[in-house]
């Protein structure tokens, strides 16, 4: 295969686990006889910094017509001004509805191994394997909003959480048709005894899998329940369905359930067109350029790139089984260590799974 692969390094440690997921790549492209040509462009506040815009035209061109997109991170205290023009994260924002990337898949699973790492006791966590889909280019992220300035110096400010059948309707049907591959249970998230937004998910939801996929074990629980569940029960569920913001929140708390985010990646995916591939941790410039971020999530993600847009089952397997494999000899990053276990730099860590790759 020869496939055109964007890199969106982005900012903070971005730019460090970008680079290690590409070297993994370039390994899995000679051990397979596949080319991956690479091309690097801007996003988030470098961008901002060097083009005065988080989305830069040639970074969106270069994104359309590429097989696969591999991003970073954005943002960082560099940009946090309230008042700013504009903010990195805009750029995640407009990237993700220019490609239409509609459905977020974040898959949440716990290695036998790493439990102890976990901040939960292992009886709560073990077992645990989640695939959340996550409305991505709707609700409240993406609503009207507005800021009004009083006559007496307050201001009042608004954000809309709008949704409509279509973009239930479809992200619905993406979690059901994953849930049909998995263990057949399938859970919708909302907050439908409060938000009128909720009332029309839930009733969309349960339309479309009654009438599509009436062989799915279906259930619904409201978004501060589920909060809850996902402390106590995490086991229990397979894939969750959810809004934008919802779906950002509850995939943040889960994903501590394996004992760090540096494990866990995630696929933004639209009707066609390439997708988008991250981790699902933040920029973390408290860490950036110290060598010591863990750059699995990225290389995870970099597998489901293979797997979900150039359809490269075997070799997106082999990644995984690589990463479980020098995880298993006991191979930590600092945020996987716990007391005096010895630890791997980021290219370390890189290393290991390309030389478990290659033998």
């Amino acid at each position: 295969m020869n496939a055109k692969i964007v890199l969106l390094p982005g900012d903070g440690i971005g730019p460090e686990v970008i680079a290690e997921a590409k070297k993994v790549l370039e390994a899995v492209g000679t051990k397979f006889d596949h080319e991956f040509q690479f091309e690097s462009h801007l996003i988030g506040g470098i961008a901002i910094d060097e083009t005065g815009n988080p989305l830069p035209e040639p970074t969106l061109s270069a994104c359309r017509s590429a097989d696969g997109i591999l991003l970073g991170a954005v943002g960082g205290p560099k940009w946090d001004d309230p008042n700013a023009k504009t903010r990195p994260e805009a750029g995640l924002l407009k990237i993700r509805k220019e490609l239409g990337l509609f459905a977020n898949l974040r898959p949440i699973t716990t290695h036998e191994f790493l439990i102890d790492s976990s901040p939960l006791r292992r009886e709560f966590v073990e077992g645990t394997d989640i695939l959340f889909v996550r409305e991505l280019t709707g609700g409240i992220y993406f609503g009207p909003s507005g800021l009004e300035k009083h006559d007496d110096g307050t201001e009042t400010a608004s954000s809309t959480m709008v949704y409509s059948t279509h973009e239930v309707e479809r992200v619905v049907r993406i979690a059901a048709e994953a849930a049909q591959k998995r263990s057949g249970r399938l859970t919708s998230v909302d907050k439908a005894n409060v938000l009128e937004a909720s009332r029309l998910w839930r009733k969309v939801a349960e339309r479309v899998v009654r009438e599509e996929f009436p062989d799915l074990e279906y259930d619904v629980v409201l978004v501060d329940a589920m909060a809850m569940h996902l402390i106590s029960r995490p086991s229990t569920f397979d894939v969750v369905v959810t809004g934008n913001m919802f779906g950002d929140i509850l995939t943040d708390e889960g994903s501590m359930l394996p004992g760090s985010m540096g494990l866990l990646p995630s696929a933004s995916l639209g009707s066609d067109g390439p997708g988008l591939y991250e981790p699902i941790h933040g920029s973390a410039p408290n860490i950036a350029n110290k060598g010591i971020a863990n750059p699995l999530a990225t290389i995870l993600a970099a597998a489901m790139m293979l797997r979900h847009s150039l359809n490269l089952e075997e070799e997106a397997n082999a990644i995984e089984a690589a990463v479980d494999s020098v995880l298993r000899s006991g191979a930590r990053t600092k945020d996987l260590a716990r007391g005096d276990e010895s630890t791997l730099s980021t290219i370390e860590m890189g290393d290991r799974v390309c030389s478990e790759l290659t033998t």
